[in-house]
């Protein structure tokens, strides 16, 4: 067989593990993914008849402009950073917890119970501890039913979770629209507004939940890089196999895990009823819950960088509403602009962790060492057998 038929038979783009990128080299593929996003948003406004420049100028303005502008961006920001600490532990052990929506979702439906029924009956620090302590364990409680199953029988936690969002979407609709109803809404489907006792303070203009978070972001830090705890997570997601041959329990470590998950997403519902709608409906959850999966492989799982990540996306979600009142553009157009720009972030990450090969060229994908014996198998098993478990 020639050479040449040799080289027609190869795929046209092959693709190939980059080991050796340097960080600054990884950074400058960042900054291009920024410069393409911003280009390709610029046509995608001089399609509708803007100007980009405007546009992009009122995006920032509208977001960061002012203090009460900031306020409202930092608002946005408060749930969005805690979703993506609430999944990252779960990711980290190779949980796929696609339920922090609906984990969000029974927290404030916890934490609406108290403030709907116990206002009158504890004074305004006691009442806010019961419904924090009430979210946590409500979200736990619905993150450990997965892992349980999970760990049991071994079920597939991305459907399970995922299947469990909409059922806590349906609890709430249920509640809504009968024992919860406001009899004065007038014929419309709402919950009473909470009462002041029911309420979070403020410091600097925004309810207390940013100190919240942002204490959760150190604490999620140290415990993931430095606990025990922390330590069997990241064995567990390697190989559950190493993890069992080591002596550590795999099945309880999964459930304490998805609880710690579950409790914190369940607590931003709380800080979302409490501290920003003062009620609970059903955008309580909001899609914060699929939007922070973005922001946790954005982040590789760095909770600080989660702050970054989560304090962009607030910025380009409210300079969206701004824009569609200033420039009259439709809510649907600003999500592609949003959209637009979100796909060449996730897409520079695909650059920085591989190279294309395209066919007839001498670049060769690097061959990993070839197992000495027989012996060395067992890992690529041992991996497929804890993917399937």
């Amino acid at each position: 067989m020639t050479e040449k038929q040799n080289i027609q038979r190869e795929p046209l783009v092959r693709l190939a593990k980059r080991d050796d990128l340097s960080g600054a080299k990884k950074w400058a593929i960042r900054l291009v993914a920024i410069v393409l996003a911003l280009v390709v948003g610029s046509l995608f406004i001089a399609v509708l008849g803007h100007n980009p420049i405007a546009v992009y100028h009122d995006i920032i303005t509208g977001s960061l402009g002012g203090p009460s502008t900031a306020k409202v961006t930092v608002r946005v920001a408060i749930p969005l950073l805690g979703a993506a600490l609430a999944i990252a532990p779960a990711f980290k052990m190779k949980f796929w917890n696609i339920g922090a929506e609906g984990q969000i979702m029974v927290g404030g439906i916890a934490a609406t119970y108290f403030a709907l029924y116990w206002y009158d009956k504890l004074p305004k620090p006691a009442l806010l501890i019961v419904m924090a302590v009430a979210s946590i364990i409500a979200g736990g409680i619905w993150g450990l039913v997965p892992a349980f199953c999970k760990a049991r029988w071994g079920t597939n936690e991305t459907l399970f979770t995922l299947m469990l969002n909409y059922i806590a979407i349906g609890i709430e609709a249920y509640l809504q629209n009968g024992p919860w109803k406001d009899p004065s809404g007038t014929g419309f489907p709402i919950i009473a507004m909470f009462d002041q006792k029911a309420r979070l303070p403020k410091v600097g203009g925004v309810h207390i939940g940013w100190i919240i978070v942002l204490a959760l972001t150190v604490g999620m830090f140290i415990y993931m890089k430095y606990s025990k705890h922390g330590y069997e997570i990241s064995v567990v997601g390697e190989s559950q196999r190493t993890a069992r041959y080591a002596g550590m329990n795999v099945g309880k470590i999964i459930m304490r895990t998805m609880f710690l998950s579950g409790a914190i997403a369940g607590l931003m519902g709380f800080l979302v009823v409490s501290g920003a709608d003062y009620t609970l409906n059903n955008g309580t959850s909001g899609g914060v819950g699929f939007t922070a999966i973005i922001v946790a492989w954005l982040a590789h799982l760095n909770p600080f960088a989660m702050v970054l990540i989560a304090g962009l996306l607030a910025v380009l979600t409210k300079g969206s509403n701004t824009i569609q009142t200033n420039f009259k553009i439709p809510a649907s157009a600003a999500d592609v602009l949003s959209a637009i720009i979100l796909f060449f972030m996730l897409g520079c990450e695909f650059f920085i962790n591989y190279r294309m090969i395209f066919r007839g060229s001498k670049a060769k994908v690097p061959a990993g060492p070839a197992p000495a014996t027989p012996a060395a198998s067992p890992d690529t098993a041992e991996k497929e057998a804890d993917e399937h478990e």
